[in-house]
């Protein structure tokens, strides 16, 4: 069975940022990254394959973009990593628009 990610509202992503472990993984380019953000680490969507590591010691990983297109793309990928089984991945469905 594939492993699947959680939808969940930016409120409830921003509550989760403060769990111990968590990280906020922000998957918009670094321009839009640097113009506004919720916080948490920018890793692009083109990067997060090459960069996974950089998040190897975090759960939960919450995903998040603008409106929810490109995070819902890298929550689906990170559910395939293997070693990443027992991680609780987010979605920000919505993304910081949250419409």
């Amino acid at each position: 069975m594939r492993k699947s990610y959680s939808d969940i509202s930016l409120s409830q992503a921003l509550d989760l940022t403060k769990k111990p472990g968590s990280v906020l993984v922000d998957v918009r380019e670094q321009w839009e990254f640097e113009e506004f953000n919720e916080g948490g680490i920018n890793i692009p969507l083109a990067d997060i394959r090459e960069k996974r590591q950089l998040l190897a010691n975090y759960d939960p990983i919450i995903v998040i973009c603008t409106n929810g297109v490109r995070s819902k793309v890298a929550a689906m990928d990170y559910c395939r990593v293997s070693e990443w089984s027992e991680k609780t991945i987010f979605h920000v469905k919505g993304g910081i628009l949250e419409s």
